[in-house]
């Protein structure tokens, strides 16, 4: 079991290191395609319809628009859960969870590099480090926007919560249960 730590330990930040990269890639194309469109008021770019649409939004909150103000909040709360997560490889002996913690790592990673290295959203005032906003661009109906940080966020929960309820644990042993 201590020769696999090393290597689930490398597969979490390799999975993190992947969410990040196809992140950020994405929301620069975004900021060089999709902003300038919505900026001259052209609209977003149907490309199922009305299903699924691509468009720009400076996300200072969470979703629905909860806690716009409080991006300083988010921020902290994504170096916490990073710092946990990366802590809680060091344990792993299970190729799933390792999995399921990388893509959690990359997408608040992901939308922590937002935070850090982009100014307050519109009609915001820069109050010190980490005010900036979000890049989201993909949109369902009836969904707020969200980015491919944000998927990987809740692929990742979907991952864990079934990880659970089949009883894999993140040792990689399985579940000891006791009938009473």
């Amino acid at each position: 079991m201590q020769t696999r730590r090393p290597r689930l330990i490398w597969l979490t930040v390799g999975v993190a290191l992947a969410v990040i990269v196809i992140d950020q890639v994405t929301k620069a194309w975004a900021l060089a395609t999709l902003q300038p469109r919505i900026a001259a008021g052209e609209g977003p770019v149907e490309v199922v319809g009305s299903w699924f649409r691509l468009t720009f939004v400076e996300n200072t909150g969470a979703g629905f628009g909860i806690g716009a103000g409080f991006t300083w909040l988010f921020a902290i709360i994504a170096a916490v859960v990073a710092v946990v997560i990366l802590r809680t490889a060091t344990k792993l002996g299970s190729r799933a969870w390792a999995i399921a913690l990388g893509g959690l790592l990359g997408g608040a990673v992901g939308n922590l590099i937002d935070r850090l290295m982009r100014p307050p959203g519109f009609g915001e005032e820069y109050s010190g480090p980490g005010q900036g906003y979000v890049v989201d661009f993909l949109q369902l109906p009836y969904w707020p926007v969200f980015n491919v940080a944000d998927m990987a966020i809740v692929g990742s929960a979907i991952l864990m919560v079934v990880l659970t309820i089949r009883g894999v644990e993140m040792s990689g042993r399985p579940r000891v249960t006791t009938d009473a």
